[in-house]
């Protein structure tokens, strides 16, 4: 099994979602040999959409070497079986460095295409797994905040073709090291019941 690991937390490896990643990854791998490609968003940022990467999106007869920064991207999803990423929720929603591999990676003619009904996938669909870290809560019972950052990652990822796509929510992680044992907690009996990890060792830390 080939995994995409795309990290987009400031925290790096201090961040209980990357430390929870990390568990899922040994995970898949004690069953079957794994082989991971890591994508730091902030420990190697990517360079700002340009002018000349917008001109080759629209025009009719691109200069493909614009397109070599996404075609990397692109191409780190299609080799792999299943893609995890981390990121926290900054003010409702996705921080800019995800947000800029997703302008990447949402390429028309090449991740999707446009039709009278809308945007169609063109990637085969593979389990995704989207670990968001928050301080606060915004889904459940004590939710007292908006979520864009869910919606619109869903939306992202179905418009390239992968639908199958769950969300790993460690919410509450400001509130104490209780509420983050019980973030945890929650986010690993969740792993565990895909049926990626269903027979297979459970998650632990």
């Amino acid at each position: 099994m080939k995994i995409l690991f795309v990290n987009a937390s400031p925290h790096g490896q201090m961040s209980h979602g990357y430390r929870l990643a990390v568990e899922m990854i040994r995970s898949l791998g004690r069953n079957m040999p794994s082989a991971l490609v890591k994508r730091d968003l902030v420990s190697a940022p990517l360079p700002p959409i340009t002018q000349d990467y917008a001109k080759a999106i629209t025009s009719r007869e691109p200069d493909v070497s614009r397109f070599d920064v996404s075609e990397q991207l692109i191409r780190e999803i299609e080799m792999t079986d299943a893609l995890i990423i981390n990121t926290p929720m900054h003010n409702f929603t996705v921080p800019a460095a995800l947000k800029l591999w997703i302008d990447y990676v949402l390429r028309v003619h090449r991740t999707f295409a446009v039709t009278p009904e809308g945007k169609v996938g063109l990637m085969r669909d593979r389990p995704t797994f989207v670990i968001v870290g928050s301080g606060s809560f915004h889904s459940g019972d004590r939710a007292w905040q908006g979520d864009f950052l869910t919606p619109y990652v869903r939306y992202a990822l179905q418009s390239i073709g992968l639908k199958t796509t769950h969300f790993v929510l460690l919410q509450g992680l400001t509130h104490g090291d209780e509420a983050v044992t019980d973030a945890l907690r929650r986010a690993r009996e969740e792993i565990a019941q895909h049926p990626l990890f269903a027979h297979r060792d459970t998650v632990v830390s």
